[in-house]
């Protein structure tokens, strides 16, 4: 269940993110959302309780690096690259590699958990599709967008970091409380912010953009906190994988809050989603 919510969390943050994104350069949503982020965390912590230890802040750091890292990689692909490529590609490397690493470890799902593992890969496959809107949106705009080898290596790596902040999240012990967290989303806001000023792009969005920046930073923080208590009750072949089906929910809220159009594809994606999970659960 706490993946889940993590998953609800990361898709509908995407979703308010990728909004705010449609009227300010995607990074000056994030360079406000992550140290707002930051401090949400800083103000619970204390009443989670936890103790510090060398182990769990440095692999939260490593979580936050790999995950700021990622995001700027994402959005180098998807800026250069076709998004009908760099999304589903990206995607299945989010949920395939932790599931991978988590079977070299020894993590031994059942076989019915097993079985959900794959349908819910084929599932952020096929959910991660572009749609009808966004081809025609490319066809009308005359978009030539291909997937070159510089796009090929920023997809790649992107999924890569997304999947080692993960990893890196899942080593986190159960001592530590948020504070954690606190270090990845510190780690994870100073690479951003370096990449803003390196780009000319470190300028918060004012007004709207603003207001959906601070609701991408309490989303932020529900999806990272559920994933890393997910993680100290659950194998990370199974909660890595149910975590990563968060673009059902963005497709979801995209068709029945914008409007758009969703493919078979996709549809058959959220339904294959939906029946990973009770795999997985049933499972568990």
């Amino acid at each position: 269940m706490l993946a889940l919510v993590a998953a609800i969390g990361y898709g509908v943050s995407d979703f308010v993110g990728g909004v705010a994104s449609r009227r300010v350069a995607a990074l000056r949503v994030v360079i406000v959302s992550y140290p707002l982020s930051l401090l949400i965390v800083l103000a619970i912590a204390p009443f989670v309780g936890g103790t510090f230890t060398a182990s769990s802040l440095l692999w939260g750091a490593a979580s936050g690096i790999a995950g700021g890292v990622a995001i700027w990689w994402f959005y180098l692909a998807l800026a250069s690259g076709p998004m009908s490529v760099v999304s589903p590609l990206t995607a299945v490397l989010v949920a395939g590699i932790p599931v991978l690493i988590g079977l070299a470890l020894g993590e031994r799902p059942g076989l019915i958990a097993f079985a959900g593992i794959i349908v819910a890969l084929a599932a952020v496959v096929l959910v991660s599709r572009e749609s009808p809107d966004e081809t025609a949106g490319e066809v009308a705009g005359r978009r030539a967008l291909t997937f070159t080898r510089t796009v090929a290596l920023l997809t790649v790596g992107s999924g890569v970091a997304f999947a080692l902040a993960f990893v890196a999240l899942s080593e986190i012990g159960d001592d530590g409380g948020l504070w954690p967290l606190a270090v990845s989303r510190a780690s994870a806001t100073a690479v951003v912010w370096l990449v803003a000023l390196s780009s000319g792009h470190f300028a918060a969005p004012h007004g709207e953009p603003l207001k959906l920046a601070v609701y991408v930073s309490f989303l932020d923080v529900l999806a990272n906190a559920a994933l890393l208590y997910a993680f100290q009750g659950g194998l990370l072949s199974l909660v890595s994988v149910i975590g990563a089906l968060y673009p059902a929910a963005t497709v979801l809220l995209a068709m029945v809050m914008l409007g758009e159009r969703v493919s078979k594809v996709q549809q058959a994606g959220m339904l294959l989603a939906l029946a990973s999970v009770g795999m997985i659960a049933v499972a568990s």
